[in-house]
């Protein structure tokens, strides 16, 4: 077999093997480049009133434990907590992605809603299968995507450079 037919028989076939779990990538890529934008995704951040955080850790807890659809009893319910001093705010977010936005100053809950990122972000890194398949299954698809880069580029460039050593040959 011919270096050319080799070339492109490596190329159709990773191509294929790795479409789908290419896609994914692509579609939730862009859903997370674009996820302020569309709050079903991601909550827009509210702005708080000051820029000093007075609310105690604990203080943070028992209003999070005062929103029932965030299901928070202790600390173990908390998935992450999201300080950000510049907005004024603290984000709680729960196990059950429920964000709850309390002022940083007077604790007053600004936003109550429901974070579909992490979702977005768990199929994009390939998490959401299984807990490791961003090594066995992401890594691989993006070597294969290397892959058909270069065999993409040797088929796209080789004609061109078949043709210049055919004038070349002819010019001597």
């Amino acid at each position: 077999m011919s270096f050319n037919k080799n070339n492109r028989s490596i190329h159709k076939w990773a191509s294929i093997i790795i479409s789908i779990p290419l896609l994914v990538i692509i579609v939730t890529g862009i859903l997370l480049l674009v996820r302020k934008e569309f709050s079903f995704i991601q909550p827009p951040s509210a702005k708080g009133i000051g820029t000093m955080p007075e609310v105690t850790f604990t203080q943070i807890l028992d209003i999070a434990k005062s929103v029932e659809s965030a299901q928070i009893k202790s600390w173990d319910d908390v998935n992450r907590l999201d300080v950000r001093p510049a907005k004024g705010i603290t984000k709680i977010r729960s196990n059950n992605k429920i964000e709850i936005q309390i002022d940083n100053q007077t604790g007053e809950i600004l936003h109550i809603a429901k974070r579909n990122s992490e979702l977005i972000e768990s199929l994009h890194d390939g998490t959401f299968f299984e807990k490791n398949a961003n090594l066995w299954l992401m890594l691989p698809v993006s070597f294969v995507t290397l892959v058909i880069s270069i065999t993409g580029m040797i088929l796209f460039f080789f004609p061109y450079l078949k043709k210049r050593r055919k004038r070349q040959s002819v010019a001597s």
